[in-house]
This record gives C-alpha cells, structure tokens and sequence, in this order.
C-alpha cells in the first residue's frame, strides 16, 4: 500500500507540475482553499476514501478566466500520482479538484462577500468561523499578492469584535454552569452529564479564542482544542470531567478547568485580573465560577458603541451549530439583519 501523503503535500507537485503550465506566464493565486478536513491539515488515509485528491483553487484576473480554464480543462490528466482529478462539479463524488475563479468571486462564493473590498462588522460576525478558515488555513502554491493580502485581513477578528466575543463565550458559561449540579440534585444523571459535555465544549471553544485560534467545525474541534498545547492540564480536566460517573468527581473536574480557563483569561491582561477561584452558586450546593464576573469585565472594555449594541448573542457560532446553516452562506448571511 502506497505511504499515506497529505493533499496539501500532494498539491505542490500537482501544481507544480500540471497546473501552473497550464495556467502560464501571467499573475495569479493557487492554494487549498475552501471546505475540507485536507484544507485544515487533519486528512489522513481515511480521508481518500471519497472526493479526496489533489486539489486546487487558482485565482486569476477576469479577463483570464475563460482561457485558463479552457488549458486546464484541455490539459488536465485523469489522474495524478494515482489519484483521480475531476474538473467541474461531479454529483456522485461531491468533488471539483480544479477551480478556476477571479478571487472576488471565489470569496463571494465561499464567504457569501468579497472580503477583498472590506470586511463589515456584520461581516465579521455572521461568518462561520471554518469559513474564515477556508481562505486562511490552505497551503498556497503560488501568490502574486492578491491573495495574501485578503488571508491577512481574515487572519483574526479586530480586537473589540473578540473582546466581545469572549465576553459572549463567557455568557454561555454563566448560563448553564450551576445546571451540573441542579439536574443531579432531582435525579436527572442524565441531563447533568449533557450539561456537563455542553459546558466542556464551551470552555474549549473559549480556550481557542484566548488563543486567537479559529475553531473549526465539530468533527476537528476536539483536534484543533488538542494542538493549543496545554501544560496547565486543561485538557485532562476537561477529559475528566467527561468521563465521570459520579457527580463529585464531574463537579470537582468541571471547577478545575474553570479555574484554569479564568487563570489564562487573567493572562492575558485584557481586563484588571479576576480571582479565579471556584465558589458557590447562592446557598445551594454547587461549585461554579461564576462566569458572568468574566462577561462583565470583557464587556467594559468594548469601546467600540456598534460592537456593544450586539448584546450578548454572540458571532454565529455561538448561537448556531447547524452545519445546513453554516455551510452555506445563502444560509447564514440571512441573520445580517441581527448585527444591524
């Protein structure tokens, strides 16, 4: 069996050596862009088994559209390194492995806007996170600048669109945290582990946004939250917190990541610091952190008065994990109204 090779890796050679004479001497873009485990850097074997290969988006200016599609489509092989390549849409393999587009239209494709002429508030905002990461996190094979320059725009959220942000992933902390407890205490061990499960993913997807990070989308959140790094053992304790039967070990868990996620908060110096120490939730027998104390301090520090209307929904994802919404922009540009 032939040693496992990532796409990205396979698409250096397959644009070195099929598509960029095809395309010829003119300026352009060519990456991996778009949707797909391959594009974030977390294929492996098993992804080959459907719509998976060498892969490519090239951008080139509208006046050359239609001519580097013709080559490629003239001069394309069948396969390459033993991998089939498609060109155009094919219904049973859900693949197109070339695409040729100018970059405002891919981005208004992907994106649902042209991020090239500006990014809004609303923009920012009800754009699915593995979106963003679609321009962002590709190899790029080739760049006379045009597409570098939008990856930089997207690379992060402006400073007052995450600080709110981290205030709204907070909020969701503070809304169910004393839950763990409540539904155990009436004999529900089933909705209090739910409870539990939601609050950890919570908490990681706060700990990508400490860290600048996008999240991607559910399958590779686990992956992505992994590659942080985490010497202070927030990933054991949220693990912990997972797999515990009983309640006092599920509570005692849950408080110890809240901690640790409130000692990097205080890292940062975002906000004067906070005390991270767990403590109870009024005169009932539960263990929280109190998040909203974080909620508060995080929204102080948003100055700017448009990002402070928004309240606490927070961006899309914080408040939708429909994939049939957040893979589709026709979808998800439908709540632009809610930013404005």
């Amino acid at each position: 069996m032939t040693e496992f090779r990532s796409a990205a890796d396979l698409g250096v050679g397959f644009h070195a050596e099929v598509i960029a004479p095809l395309v010829g001497d003119i300026g352009y873009a060519a990456g991996l862009l778009g949707w797909g485990s391959d594009v974030l850097g977390y294929d492996t074997a098993r992804s080959t088994d459907h719509g998976w290969g060498p892969r490519v988006v090239v951008l080139v200016d509208a006046d050359e559209v239609e001519r580097v599609r013709k080559a490629v489509e003239d001069g394309l092989p069948e396969e390459y390194d033993g991998y089939a390549v498609r060109f155009g849409w094919d219904s049973q393999e859900a693949v197109d492995h070339v695409t040729i587009a100018t970059l405002g239209d891919w981005l208004q494709g992907h994106l649902g806007f042209d991020a090239s002429h500006g990014i809004g508030l609303a923009d920012w905002l009800v754009t699915p996170q593995q979106q963003l990461l679609g321009v962002v996190a590709g190899q790029v094979y080739a760049d006379d600048g045009r597409l570098a320059a939008v990856r930089d725009a997207l690379a992060w959220y402006p400073d007052q669109v995450w600080r709110w942000m981290l205030g709204c992933q907070w909020s969701r902390i503070a809304q169910e945290e004393a839950f763990v407890q409540r539904t155990y205490e009436v004999g529900d061990e089933l909705g209090s582990r739910v409870v539990t499960a939601r609050l950890v993913r919570d908490v990681m997807r706060l700990a990508l946004l400490q860290s600048r990070t996008y999240a991607p989308y559910t399958k590779w959140l686990g992956t992505a939250f992994a590659r942080l790094g985490h010497a202070d053992g927030l990933d054991r304790a949220l693990a912990d917190a997972t797999a515990a039967v009983r309640f006092e070990d599920r509570e005692q868990a849950l408080v110890t990541a809240y901690e640790l996620i409130a000692r990097r908060h205080n890292a940062l110096g975002i906000t004067a610091a906070i005390d991270p120490a767990p403590r109870p939730y009024f005169t009932r027998p539960a263990q929280v952190i109190d998040a909203g104390r974080f909620v508060q301090a995080c929204l102080a520090t948003v100055t700017d008065e448009a990002v402070a209307r928004c309240g606490l929904i927070g961006s899309i994802d914080q408040f939708a994990d429909n994939t049939d919404v957040l893979s589709n922009p026709a979808a998800y540009r439908k709540f632009l109204d809610v930013y404005r």
